[in-house]
């Protein structure tokens, strides 16, 4: 098994592009750091009792700061390390959570609509043109806000998290939608379909035993880049302080937090985030091209 995987065309592909290997080096050691950071982090950014007003706004350790904050610290005397460790893990979640939301609806909706198509097929598409007709974003300011008007007061701070990864699913689902209704209208007219069709088996078992695991490819890249997506969503939703509050470090959260001191001089508490932001989508975005390219020959 493990010598067909080695000639497989995907690894024959990866191990030749120098893009790809970089992006999947820089995306393991981001995800695996922050899904690790209970136990590499030296602090943890939600325990008070872990950082010291004492340590606030250390410098890097490059311009003289302390050893043990290799980053600095920020205002607060958290270790910026950590924070980024523990806000990367937080948005990954969420991120993780909204796009496995946003493919179970989607890539259910899609299914239906080309396999049954008619009545059902125009009303989720009409519902997807709709929304496609506005930003992603827009599309979760509007859940947001939408959920902060039924939910009371009391539970808003509870469900901040629940409430984040909703709105975000629902702002990303169109889009395998779209691409699993192509995708089946293509698939059901082959002959392995109109044969389980003609034996009579049930239409829920031909879609998800035989139509689904021959659309794949195409829903791969999707979920890859849309990972991006949702993070950048929740980072864009945090920073304009709508998403997590201040005492939840996500990276957006962090962003915001870092543009105070933007003009005096603490440059870290900004751009550590930022960057760490920056290195994660674009590596994930990197094997989302990449994937495209595996599934579409004609791409190479």
């Amino acid at each position: 098994m493990l010598t067909r995987l080695l000639k497989s065309d995907g690894v024959y592909y990866f191990l030749r592009s120098p893009a790809a290997i970089v992006a999947a080096i820089v995306a393991v050691l981001i995800i695996g750091g922050a899904f690790l950071a209970p136990w590499i982090a030296t602090s943890n950014p939600y325990d008070l009792a872990s950082f010291s007003l004492m340590n606030g706004l250390l410098p890097p350790i490059w311009e003289g700061g302390d050893p043990r904050f290799p980053l600095g610290t920020d205002d607060q005397g958290r270790d910026m390390v950590s924070s980024i460790l523990y806000g990367a893990r937080l948005s990954l979640l969420i991120g993780i959570m909204a796009m496995a939301i946003a493919t179970v609806l989607g890539v259910g909706l899609g299914l239906a609509a080309g396999y049954y198509g008619g009545r059902f097929d125009a009303i989720v598409m009409r519902i997807a043109d709709v929304q496609l007709a506005l930003p992603a974003i827009l599309t979760a300011l509007l859940i947001d806000g939408i959920s902060r008007g039924l939910l009371p007061a009391a539970m808003q701070e509870d469900l901040r998290v629940a409430v984040l990864t909703l709105a975000i699913a629902l702002s990303l689902w169109v889009n395998f939608a779209r691409t699993a209704r192509a995708s089946v209208f293509v698939e059901r007219n082959k002959d392995y379909v109109q044969a389980a069709m003609i034996m009579g088996q049930h239409p829920l078992r031909v879609m998800l035993r035989h139509i689904l695991p021959n659309i794949m490819g195409p829903l791969l890249v999707i979920m890859t880049v849309d990972l991006a997506s949702a993070i950048l969503l929740e980072a864009t939703l945090s920073f304009l302080g709508i998403g997590l509050p201040a005492d939840s470090p996500s990276l957006g959260t962090l962003i915001r937090i870092g543009m105070q001191f933007l003009l005096s001089g603490e440059w870290w508490i900004l751009w550590v985030p930022t960057i760490f932001l920056v290195c994660l989508v674009v590596s994930i975005n990197v094997l989302g091209d990449f994937l495209r390219d595996v599934f579409n020959p004609r791409l190479r």
